[in-house]
């Protein structure tokens, strides 16, 4: 029913004799000091000062000759630049002359040990450096340390970072140039307008442009042989604002308000139909949207290099239909070449190796589109197939079984092969583990390439002549090597972490554990983070970290320095990936459509209930929950569906009516039309079943979840006749980053499960603890919770 490795039985062990005096009893008697929570709120920071030599994923350059990655060491950060072709290493740049320029052009307190940025791109010649902060981005002369930034729009001012409808453009002043230079293509007066080389006058291609139904500028895509163009026309949806009201600006006394544009579920959508024109004649050529009646959106215009049509990708609305169409440049005739359809949903997203946010989307065209590699889900996995370009038809599946391709690294159209990653594959080992490996594209030839136990995060090089593996697992410390593609040997051990001094300090690695799911077959795994001084003759609460998004898979699989603050103060903290999360089967998927309120808790239950049958000290008795964005609401519904079992909740930045976020994360999970499901998943609309004890936490500034919210979810609560705790924190945004809000956390859990009043943090005596790095509950680790929804 349940299985731990060996180690972690060593572990066990190890810690056990190694307790304080042998204490017997609850951790619940021991009386907690302020000095147990300062050691809480900067546990992190301290691990963060041993370890040795830590590399974090690497990153190719643009020559392909030479790759960076950025190495912890001792607390300092540095970007370190390596060159394949003679193994050098060397700083990527001067760190303290860049820190320095770049407080000298105004950003706040950049430090050299830790710059603000975690990759960055270099020119050809190696003489500047590019990368992103926030809202701007920088390029630097590395000669002299001459920086430049060129500022984005902020969220509060562009359009929306939700809305990607096209925007209009009509300044005639910018074009587009066909690929043989002969014509300009602009737009004017919502219309589309072409200008000769020779700039005699203006062709006008459209009349029926409007506000209302628009040429979008940034669509135009000209065919390679300049005698056609394609774009979009636009009809906008509807634009829904979310208001804010800064309560408390640091530049003013009086409130500032400002607005966003954050379409929500059922929203009117815009409109795109492709219009294709031939150039020569001044015409357009008539297109059938038959095929495409719906879209939740169009993908961009991808001509075929010989010009004999476009593509583009239709996810319908309620995203149960994905389909690549094919446009005929001659005639306009649209066909079907490849169609995805799911009784449930389908998950649009890029197929990418990002654990806690991928989709399941790859589209790689052979020879111009004679042949085409395409993932799915069609077998109950995600898998690799070749279909026929021209014919639309199904070739053969190159990868099947019942595991999980997780990205596509390389493919070669000459030698036939692709190199991927995947996750699943290996009996009896963790099945989030990632490895990579080589297959034929007929599906032979599948060549393991990452045969260590272990979580394996793999980088080719823009030619694949090369691949960089960083290896990893909770209790094995990063290793980062480079191989050579063509025969997979090893050519160098770039980087091996050192974790001596962090195990000496007492840290040590979360216990993994997996028992059988609800229906009795599939394995659910999480990990168990140990209290300080951990001794297994004593009793431990527990407290569940959650974050059930269904956008990833959320236990950390490779090793880290960090802790979870609450060990520090006597609990047990356990992650579980359950049924509804993403990277296994289709089926374990699709629990969470139109279901978003189940959360896994099913399987969670009895993950801790194995785990109380199995360890004495593991104590289930008054079960706390706590989560951020995503699983702020699996934190609440813990609370309102489930309170026979999970006894107190803290929720912060939570979405507790799907049908007030963002529309692309709860159509995509929760269908369209908008139906009696969202209801059904409510915290809001079920705030009277609330049982237990419950603190919301929310920023007034969240601009990922609609604040309102919890605004709402707290106005049920009380109509309902409900207690709770609630902090409102000015000016935060999502997450509520900071040691505030995550000493209120350990407040509530002190005082709710071991029944200990907190010291008074008012009592100039005491003061409260404070941690420069210290992170909210949506931000701790892997960060998933300020990650699950991406524009």
């Amino acid at each position: 029913m349940y299985k731990i490795g060996a180690l972690m039985v060593a572990v066990l062990a190890q810690l056990e004799a190694a307790a304080v005096n042998g204490s017997k009893g609850n951790a619940e008697n021991e009386v907690l000091r302020p000095s147990d929570y300062n050691r809480a709120l900067t546990i992190n920071d301290q691990h963060a000062r041993l370890m040795i030599n830590a590399p974090e994923v690497p990153f190719w350059l643009a020559d392909g000759a030479s790759f960076a990655y950025r190495l912890t060491s001792n607390g300092k950060r540095q970007f370190v630049l390596v060159n394949v072709a003679n193994g050098r290493k060397q700083a990527a740049f001067d760190h303290k002359k860049l820190a320095s320029a770049l407080n000298r052009l105004g950003h706040k307190n950049a430090n050299a040990d830790n710059l603000p940025f975690d990759r960055f791109e270099l020119a050809d010649d190696g003489g500047r450096i590019s990368f992103e902060i926030e809202d701007a981005a920088w390029s630097c002369e590395l000669i002299n340390y001459a920086c430049s930034r060129e500022t984005k729009l902020s969220a509060i001012d562009q359009q929306s970072p939700y809305d990607d409808t096209p925007s209009v453009e009509n300044d005639p002043k910018t074009a587009s140039v066909s690929p043989d230079g002969k014509w300009l293509a602009y737009t004017k007066d919502y219309n589309l307008f072409l200008l000769s080389k020779e700039r005699s006058n203006d062709i006008r291609l459209t009349w029926d442009g409007s506000e209302g139904n628009y040429y979008a500028f940034s669509t135009l895509s000209w065919s390679p042989d300049s005698r056609r163009l394609a774009a979009y026309r636009v009809r906008p949806g509807h634009k829904r604002e979310v208001h804010y009201i800064e309560s408390s600006p640091r530049d003013q006394r009086q409130p500032r308000h400002w607005t966003m544009t954050y379409p929500k579920p059922g929203d009117a959508l815009a409109l795109p139909q492709p219009v294709l024109f031939d150039v020569g004649d001044r015409r357009e050529i008539a297109i059938d949207n038959a095929l495409f009646p719906n879209p939740y959106n169009l993908s961009p215009i991808r001509w075929w290099r010989d010009s004999r049509g476009f593509t583009f990708e239709y996810n319908e609305r309620g995203h149960q239909l994905y389909r690549l169409a094919e446009v005929e440049a001659a005639t306009g005739t649209v066909r079907t070449l490849i169609d995805e359809r799911s009784k449930t949903f389908i998950d649009y997203q890029p197929l990418r190796m990002d654990q806690s946010n991928t989709g399941k989307t790859f589209r790689y065209d052979v020879e111009d589109g004679r042949e085409i590699i395409w993932a799915s889900e069609r077998d109950g996995y995600e898998h690799l197939y070749l279909f026929d370009g021209y014919t639309g038809e199904l070739k053969n599946q190159i990868t099947r079984g019942a595991w999980v391709v997780r990205s596509v690294h390389y493919v070669d159209p000459i030698e036939r092969q692709i190199w991927f990653s995947a996750s699943g594959m290996n009996k009896g080992e963790d099945p989030y583990f990632v490895h990579a490996y080589r297959i034929n594209f007929d599906g032979t030839g599948l060549t393991s390439l990452t045969p260590e136990r272990a979580n394996h995060h793999v980088q080719f090089s823009p030619d694949g002549r090369y691949y960089l593996d960083l290896c990893s697992r909770s209790d094995l410390p990063p290793r980062l090597m480079l191989y050579r593609t063509i025969d997979n040997s090893e050519l160098v051990l770039v980087e091996s972490a050192d974790i001596s001094a962090l195990v000496a300090a007492g840290w040590q690695p979360p216990l993994t554990f997996h028992t059988k799911g609800r229906d009795g077959e599939t394995e659910i795994w999480g990990i168990i983070h140990l209290p300080i001084n951990f001794d297994r003759s004593r009793r431990y609460p527990v407290i569940e970290k959650i974050y059930a998004g269904p956008t990833g898979s959320f236990v950390p699989k490779s090793l880290s320095p960090v802790v979870e603050p609450l060990t520090q103060l006597g609990f047990v903290v356990v992650q579980i990936d359950g049924m509804g999360t993403n990277n296994r089967s289709r089926a374990f998927h699709d629990v969470a459509w139109k279901n978003l309120r189940d959360a896994g808790f099913p399987d969670r239950i009895l993950w801790h209930k194995a785990a109380s049958a199995e360890f004495s000290w593991y104590d289930i008795s008054n079960v706390g929950i706590f989560g951020g964005s995503a699983g702020g609401q699996n934190a609440v519904s813990a609370l309102l569906f489930h309170s026979d079992f999970y006894k107190v909740a803290v929720a912060n930045s939570g979405c507790y009516d799907n049908r007030m976020d963002k529309i692309w994360w709860n159509e995509q999970w929760m269908g369209w039309p908008v139906g009696i499901e969202y209801s059904q998943s409510s915290s809001v609309d079920n705030a009277h079943r609330l049982q237990g004890k419950l603190l919301l936490i929310v920023g007034e500034l969240d601009r990922n979840v609609d604040p309102s919210s919890t605004f709402q979810l707290a106005d049920r609560l009380i109509r309902a006749g409900k207690y709770f705790d609630m902090l409102v924190v000015p000016g935060a945004d999502h997450g509520t980053p900071g040691s505030y809000s995550l000493l209120k956390l350990l407040d509530f859990f002190v005082l709710n499960i071991l029944r200990q009043t907190p010291p008074n943090w008012n009592d100039p005596s005491i003061g409260q603890p404070k941690s420069q790095e210290a992170l909210s509950s949506c931000e701790e680790s892997t960060a998933e919770g300020c990650r699950d929804r991406p524009n």
